[in-house]
């Protein structure tokens, strides 16, 4: 899903009237990516801008997405460049003013990939599988009825019919497995499938008048009634939701080092993480400590402190503070 030589793309293309236009167009969808990764994907990424050398060749400015994998090293998630006049002047694009002139348009282009399920996979997998956020999961409750017989296949089918309903009546996408294999082999499809919950429902449930709900996230066990359960499954899922996000920032911001001396800086990317740093904006010094240490700069983040920074490299006062990492 990171480097392939196919895969799947959305992307978009915009002219404006004006530069003003086409730099709100850049940032709005930068905005739409990072919603996208953060309240969809769970994913929380930092937003910036990437330097004169990482940016699309033939942009005024690329603005991005990054995010870090569970291994640390840092994926571009997604990108929105402010192509200014540049592909304009190529391809002589133009446009009709309001005064009847011909002039060149200010453009766009935007795009994120399948890269971002591997995203998904590589920032909340575990060692049994998937862990998907409910509101991209496919299937975000999968029921297993557990039974020996006829008679108690049949009841608990009639029990959970009712369950069924509540939960597609709420917009919950729920699966029931009636397949031949065992719960136990059941239980282990699922987690390795990711469903955020699986509920348990046998013989003694439908006595009791019970369902077992289990967390894909926490493996956390609860025993609640049937009519608990249709108020509190909705409620769990976006605990879990918000549960992998946080989970998934806490693990970068506890990865993201903020150093001031270059061997500080190489043990870090040598061990994994992010470094926040100063920069001196010379391209021969980015170049330097990619060729030294394999790590780039993943961007310039838009919440950066570079007053009283020195540069890491060159000791010089920086003209930015960067993320550096090793990266996809």
């Amino acid at each position: 899903f990171l480097r392939t030589s196919e895969f799947l793309w959305q992307e978009g293309h915009t002219a404006h009237a004006t530069a003003e236009e086409a730099q709100t167009e850049t940032l709005d969808i930068l905005e739409l990516y990072r919603q996208l990764a953060e309240d969809y994907l769970a994913v929380p990424v930092f937003t910036g801008v990437k330097t004169d050398s990482e940016k699309f060749a033939g942009a005024n400015k690329t603005y991005c997405i990054e995010a870090m994998m569970g291994d640390k090293r840092a994926l571009q998630a997604g990108t929105s460049h402010n192509l200014g006049q540049n592909f304009a002047k190529a391809f002589d694009v133009t446009f009709q003013t309001k005064d009847n002139k011909e002039e060149l348009v200010w453009a766009t282009s935007w795009g994120v990939s399948t890269r971002l399920v591997g995203a998904v996979i590589l920032t909340h997998g575990d060692q049994k599988g998937l862990r998907l956020p409910p509101r991209i999961a496919p299937i975000q409750v999968v029921i297993i009825p557990i039974f020996r017989n006829e008679e108690q296949e049949k009841a608990v089918k009639d029990y959970l019919l009712p369950l069924m309903e509540a939960m597609e009546n709420s917009g919950i996408r729920a699966h029931q497995d009636w397949t031949d294999n065992s719960p136990g082999f059941k239980f282990n499809e699922w987690e390795m499938k990711g469903v955020p919950l699986r509920i348990e429902v046998g013989p003694r449930d439908v006595e009791k008048g019970n369902v077992v709900v289990a967390r894909r996230d926490s493996g956390e066990k609860s025993f609640l009634s049937k009519e608990e359960a249709v108020e509190q499954i909705p409620k769990l899922l976006d605990d879990i939701q918000t549960g992998l996000f946080e989970q998934a920032r806490q693990f970068r911001d506890e990865n993201t080092h903020i150093v001031s001396t270059y061997d500080k800086f190489k043990k870090v990317i040598q061990k994994g993480g992010f470094v926040r740093c100063g920069w001196d904006g010379s391209e021969k010094t980015e170049a330097t400590i990619k060729d030294q240490t394999k790590a780039t700069i993943r961007c310039i983040p838009f919440d950066e402190h570079p007053d009283g920074l020195m540069c890491i490299f060159s000791g010089d006062p920086a003209k930015h503070e960067v993320i550096f990492a090793k990266a996809y």
